[in-house]
């Protein structure tokens, strides 16, 4: 088979992607207007066809033109971002429902600031936009770092004179940013309510509650379980099965007059393979964290990385080419473990099957680190490495016990080529899933809910095509006739593909909801169950609560997080439960994984250390650390409307009479609080 450098491929695609021309070019300038102030000048030249949106642009809309200054010395800023000498045009958009702003051909933008040291003056942070075509609808996001110094400044700016500008505002922010600018000025509080009281930690009055339907246990079970599939499927590689007969008969082989012994090794080998993969999951939480686990796993960059991976991955599973590590570390494992003795040998003998078997182990293994990663569990990725080791080593173990069913194994062949297509297939159906994360993440608006499903369909069916021989591709070996678990699995995968055709109309999907976008994404929908948050700002859900006199539920959610879909579309869905959300509660929910810039760095003090919140999913999560102490999603909290617990918190749990019985204990509190202030 044809060999192809993966970092090779994996460089164009980048390339590609990175080098793509701009449809606007754009300068950014420093300008004197007198009086000690400077207009920080952003001027984009604009494509025909193509254009740029405003600054004001309406919640859950297209993404606006922001500045965000992280660091600002020698200076103050003097209002916000405007727009100047640029002609505003506006359109009704029937995609995002709603009117909203837009520049073409050229567009000016200017933040004024004041200087007050012109020697110290510093300025970093970047500007941000989007531009999309009128033609076909594509947006590509623009990011300009902001760098300047001293000696960027207009040799004729004169620093305004002591008491023209307020030096207790001096710099972005504050050493130590309290509670209450955490949240903004105008909306964050209500009449009676400090913005300091809302953002004040709650931990012990949660406890006093208890915490019902606390899933970690179970989430780490099915971690755990999904690991122990990931294994049973990567034995039926072809890199793995053949290496089943091959490494029990040398285990028996090399103690022949020993039975005992030749088994004892050979368990030995299937401990030697858990160890291995589970020290692995280990590293790679010691080395990154849990937390910084959970904001990779939503990172655009690492969702386009791996979603490039495993496209990749699926196109040699078709045949194209095939994906192997240097032959030089496979044939140094092998000295090595013909070199020593004992255990040593055999766990050399372990790493040489984790580094053979690796062009078909390597996407599952990633796949599943990926899942557990976003859990938000310290030893997840452990657990799940654990799982997929130990379907991988029992069968090592028993066959060594029971030498006589190796002769009942079925021989390899072709079948385990069709094994390899059929998973190539499925990476690719679930590659998407990790585009799909990204763009929610970063709101492109590329990849929506029917476009996904639409997507999805056309694989499973062209797997159903493929499992009845309609389609061949390389490597495949002539089908003299269709086999009854080929049947049943082609049967399975045109059902499936039918199943998700009603979803192209809004139906909810509930099989598949952990893997589609949520239905909020979808253009055109016949169906009405959907519940929708009130709001998705704390300060402004908040104050709206108050004056509706209704008690609060907090959605600590993601657009990564595939419980959160899961819980949506099996949970939320029910009438009973729509009901409440709708009609007695303010429900807001927050994305602790949404990119979009906040106008202003914040620091926080946390655990000693100083944090920078530059996200607006940043500061979500900041706020379920700091007030709730905890940081896995889905979490639901119900909130009186000076930010107290009225019942206990609410994790992952698909039973909807539970989470009835968790929206209704929390009414019947706020209620009894109500008549005790009375």
């Amino acid at each position: 088979m044809k060999k192809i450098s993966f970092l090779f491929f994996l460089s164009i695609v980048l390339s590609v992607s990175l080098y793509a021309q701009q449809p606007a070019s754009w300068t950014t300038k420093l300008v004197d207007k007198g009086n000690g102030e400077v207009e920080l000048t952003t001027t984009f030249r604009i494509d025909p066809t193509w254009h740029i949106f405003d600054i004001t642009i309406p919640e859950n809309g297209p993404m606006p033109t922001t500045i965000s200054i992280d660091k600002l010395k020698g200076a103050t800023k003097v209002g916000n971002l405007k727009a100047v000498n640029s002609k505003l045009k506006k359109k009704y958009d029937d995609i995002f429902q709603m009117e909203y702003g837009y520049y073409e051909n050229q567009a000016t933008f200017v933040q004024t600031l004041k200087i007050t040291d012109k020697a110290a003056f510093a300025l970093e942070g970047d500007f941000r936009g989007q531009v999309c075509s009128e033609i076909d609808g594509q947006c590509i996001p623009i990011k300009i770092d902001l760098d300047f110094k001293s000696k960027d400044l207009p040799a004729t700016v004169v620093a305004a004179k002591a008491g023209e500008s307020d030096s207790a505002s001096e710099g972005l922010l504050a050493e130590q940013v309290q509670a209450d600018s955490l949240s903004s000025s105008v909306s964050s509080t209500t009449a009676n309510v400090s913005s300091e009281e809302l953002w004040t930690p709650v931990i012990g009055d949660l406890k006093a509650y208890g915490a019902a339907g606390d899933t970690s246990d179970m989430s780490l079970l099915w971690i755990f379980l999904g690991g122990f599939g990931g294994g049973l499927i990567a034995l039926l590689t072809p890199c793995v099965w053949p290496m089943l007969p091959m490494t029990v008969s040398f285990f028996l082989k090399r103690n022949k007059k020993n039975k005992e012994k030749a088994i004892k090794d050979a368990i030995t080998y299937g401990v030697g393979i858990i160890i291995i993969y589970v020290t692995l999951g280990l590293l790679i939480t010691g080395i990154f964290g849990a937390s910084a686990l959970n904001d990779l796993a939503t990172s655009a960059i690492f969702n386009l990385i791996f979603f490039a991976l495993l496209v990749v991955f699926a196109i040699s599973f078709f045949g194209a080419f095939e994906i192997v590590l240097p032959s030089s570390w496979t044939n140094k494992m092998d000295q090595k473990a013909d070199s020593t003795t004992g255990i040593i040998s055999i766990f050399f003998m372990a790493f040489t099957l984790a580094l053979v078997s690796f062009s078909c182990t390597g996407p599952i293994i990633g796949t599943l680190l990926v899942q557990a990663a976003g859990s938000g569990s310290i030893i997840a990725p452990a657990i799940g490495m654990l799982g997929f080791a130990v379907a991988l080593a029992i069968p090592f173990s028993l066959f060594a016990i029971f030498p006589s069913w190796l002769e009942s194994m079925p021989k390899s062949g072709g079948w385990l080529n069709s094994v390899k297509v059929v998973l190539g297939f499925l990476e690719l159906a679930l590659a998407l899933k990790f585009l799909s994360v990204a763009d929610l993440a970063y709101k492109w608006g590329i990849l929506d809910r029917e476009v996904f499903l639409v997507l999805w369909i056309v694989i499973f069916v062209l797997l159903g095509v493929y499992l009845l021989g309609k389609l061949k591709l390389p490597h495949d070996s002539d089908l003299k006739y269709v086999s009854i678990p080929r049947l049943l699995m082609a049967i399975v995968s045109f059902a499936f593909a039918v199943y998700m055709v009603p979803g192209l109309w809004g139906a909810p999907l509930k099989a598949i909801s952990a893997f589609a976008p949520p239905l909020y994404t979808q253009d055109f929908s016949l169906y009405n169950g959907v519940v929708h948050a009130k709001f998705e700002d704390y300060e402004a859900g908040m104050k709206y609560a108050q004056e509706k006199n209704k008690p609060v539920i907090i959605d600590f959610s993601g657009y990564g997080c595939v419980n959160c879909r899961k819980m949506e579309a099996s949970v939320w869905t029910d009438p009973r439960v729509k009901q409440l959300l709708d009609e007695e509660y303010v429900l807001i929910t927050l994305m602790v994984d949404d990119k979009t810039k906040l106008s202003e760095v914040m620091e926080v003090q946390e655990n000693g250390k100083t944090t920078k919140l530059r996200t607006i999913g940043d500061k979500w999560s900041y706020l379920q650390r700091h007030k709730f102490a905890t940081n896995s999603q889905p979490y639901y909290v119900l909130l009186d409307h000076a930010g107290k617990p009225i019942g206990p918190s609410y994790a992952y749990d698909e039973d909807v009479n539970k989470y009835i019985e968790f929206l209704k204990k929390g009414l019947d509190n706020f209620k009894k609080k109500k008549e005790e202030v009375k």
